[in-house]
């Protein structure tokens, strides 16, 4: 299981690099859950994360504006991500979530035909009128996506397994696995929740919060430290 760390800058991005993080995901959560951060942010980040480590770049809860979506994807590509996240939030069905992400798909492999895409839903998706997580993952093998994610939108305390159990996530990760893609778990997850994660079989699983000062993902910022104890918790199991 790879371990994602969410940086917000460069700052951060050190601090996930020198912990141990397997990818460095760029974000910006002042954009909400899966908010963008600017093309030299990720451009930056790119430049100090060394060549064998990945970098993502979420997109954003983007809407269901297939165009606007592409042409980030391209600039995302263009700045340097080699994963490109897509939060299908404004999207309210499998039909507009899979217009979105084959417009991206088709966009980003017209600049780099080994960048990885990320279909991601939200575990808490009726909160926001999204489409139903459980389509995720046909979504992205239909549309030739790489991954098949899910995070939570809303980030008010609540995690991933406030709105799927484990039964539930383990149907949604086999089922990535059965249309031959990665699967990767989000949604303000804990230390103690890591070793589920892991034995349902997930591939990578993002962090942003339990690698922050205080648990904060708003107001702290990630550490090294804390980034290296999830790290070697998950090396161990």
């Amino acid at each position: 299981m790879l371990l994602l760390i969410s940086p917000i800058n460069a700052e951060e991005a050190l601090e996930s690099i020198e912990g141990g993080a397997d990818i460095v995901d760029v974000k910006n959560p002042k954009e909400g859950s899966l908010g963008a951060n600017f093309p030299w942010v990720i451009k930056n980040i790119r430049e100090i994360t060394p060549e064998g480590m990945h970098v993502s770049a979420t997109l954003g809860d983007v809407p269901y504006k297939p165009g606007t979506v592409s042409l980030a994807a391209a600039g995302a590509v263009v700045s340097g991500a080699d994963y490109i996240k897509v939060g299908l939030y404004g999207t309210k069905n499998y039909d507009e979530a899979l217009e979105v992400m084959e417009n991206v798909v088709k966009s980003v492999r017209e600049f780099d035909e080994d960048a990885l895409v990320v279909a991601s839903g939200y575990a808490d998706a009726h909160r926001v009128g999204a489409v139903d997580p459980m389509e995720i993952p046909r979504v992205a093998a239909d549309a030739g996506a790489d991954l098949a994610m899910v995070d939570t939108a809303v980030k008010d305390g609540k995690t991933l397994f406030d709105f799927m159990d484990v039964e539930k996530l383990q149907k949604f990760n086999d089922s990535i696995h059965d249309y031959g893609l990665k699967s990767a778990l989000a949604g303000s997850v804990k230390k103690d929740q890591l070793k589920l994660l892991y034995d349902i079989g997930c591939d990578v699983v993002g962090i942003r919060g339990a690698a922050c000062t205080g648990g904060d993902r708003n107001n702290g910022s990630i550490h090294r430290t804390a980034v290296k104890e999830l790290k070697d918790m998950i090396e161990n199991f």
